[in-house]
């Protein structure tokens, strides 16, 4: 079956956005196109453009999709000056989020304390997009096996690099070419890199849209790490990751 993919490094900013499109067949992921567009208008053309074209969709997102679940519960009655009775990292981190950070040994940004509470807004008003412009149903996916319509998954790249023994820091800077060069010689040997090199090669936000795709085909196998808790990760969001030997 094939299935068509996008992979979305998310921000607040759309020139900050990066955006790789492709399909995932008989095991392997092909990445045809990316994109990072000056203005929520250009990206969101595209992105309503290739999923009117296609049937089914799975898409990528670089973003906390939920919130921490005791966050919401110690908020709800607490008032101006009131102690807190929680400790700051299970308010503030998600299951998932410390899940990681036990496995793999990466820490994601705290969604409840950082500024990447509004890349995660941000997101989610992208997906509202979505539905809206296109009539899509865009839903949260937990079994590849059952994907339909324009489902949703959230994904880490740095995470995902650090599992597939790739380097996974210090390639964002602007003059840091070289190392992402090494990045997508690597990435090469697991996903197929059709689109255009020198924009993923200068840019590390459209890099990390192609390795968002790089999460999706581990998802699409089934080679990740699954929630013990799907109740409470349907509540706050799962970041699917490929399993780390």
């Amino acid at each position: 079956m094939k299935v068509n993919v996008i992979g979305i490094d998310c921000a607040t900013d759309p020139k900050k956005i990066g955006i790789s499109f492709g399909y995932y067949r008989n095991c392997e992921m092909i990445i045809t196109n990316t994109i990072v567009s000056k203005d929520f208008a250009t990206m969101y053309r595209y992105l309503f453009d290739y999923i009117n074209k296609n049937d089914i969709i799975l898409i990528a997102m670089d973003a906390p999709l939920g919130w921490p679940t005791s966050m919401g519960h110690a908020l709800y009655n607490h008032n101006a000056g009131d102690p807190i009775q929680i400790e700051s990292n299970s308010m503030f981190r998600r299951e998932t989020d410390r899940f990681i950070k036990r496995k793999i040994g990466k820490q994601s940004l705290d969604v409840g304390a950082d500024r990447i509470a509004r890349t995660a807004h941000s997101a989610l008003s992208i997906i509202e997009e979505i539905r809206k412009h296109t009539n899509r149903d865009v839903t949260m996916i937990w079994d590849p096996t059952n994907i339909q319509d324009v489902n949703l998954i959230e994904v880490y790249p740095a995470a995902t690099l650090d599992c597939y023994n790739i380097v996974s820091t210090g390639y964002k800077e602007s003059n840091k070419s070289d190392l992402r060069k090494v990045i997508i010689e690597s990435l090469s040997n697991h996903i197929i890199i059709e689109t255009d090199r020198d924009l993923i090669l200068h840019n590390a936000d459209a890099l990390d849209s192609v390795i968002c795709l790089l999460a999706a085909k581990d998802f699409m196998i089934g080679n990740v790490y699954y929630p013990e808790d799907f109740e409470l990760a349907k509540k706050e969001g799962w970041i699917w990751v490929k399993e780390k030997y």
